[in-house]
């Protein structure tokens, strides 16, 4: 009888030792090994429609959960923290910036908005170089290509209009389409 309660209590050893040491970075999951960002949290800013706390590198630090059995040595549960992409805003509005460029971009008012002042200045003494920057400048603001000084993203409406620029450089792989 002794003899079995030690046996009982050296398996019992190893099954913890070895759950102990199933724990894992969870950084390194693959997709369908977790869900991020856990749907627990709120992770998303009224103001911005974009992770909370997105800094200016365009990260933001979420927390998301692990499928069961996985255990991260991060937290010693299933849950982890993960940076994602976002887009950092700095409150800029893209409808401020579209209706100021419409309405009094002749005066310079949508480039002083959006934090260029000596073009700013430029546009109000030429009465927005004879109203043809006022043009150039409102097709620039409404295709996105202009954007705030500061290099922040436009802080859109939820449904609302947003461009991401997709690059194709020598990094880039290209799939080999089929002759129809």
């Amino acid at each position: 009888m002794r003899l079995l309660w030690n046996i009982a209590i050296i398996i019992i050893i190893l099954c913890i030792k070895i759950s102990v040491s199933n724990e894992i970075d969870c950084n390194t999951l693959r997709m369908g090994q977790y869900i991020c960002p856990d749907p627990k949290y709120h992770h998303i800013d009224s103001k911005t429609q974009q992770l909370k706390g997105c800094r200016k590198d365009n990260k933001a630090k979420v927390w998301c959960v692990a499928v069961d059995g996985i255990v991260c040595s991060e937290t010693k549960n299933t849950s982890f923290t993960k940076e994602m992409n976002c887009k950092w805003t700095n409150g800029y509005s893209f409808e401020t910036a579209l209706l100021l460029s419409v309405f009094l971009g002749m005066f310079g008012a949508d480039r002083f908005y959006l934090g260029y002042p000596a073009l700013g200045l430029a546009k109000f003494c030429t009465l927005g170089f004879m109203f043809l920057g006022q043009l150039i400048d409102i097709i620039l603001i409404a295709t996105q290509a202009l954007g705030p000084a500061d290099g922040s993203a436009y802080v859109v409406p939820y449904y609302g209009p947003s461009i991401e620029v997709v690059r194709s450089d020598n990094w880039t792989y290209r799939l080999k389409q089929d002759d129809w």
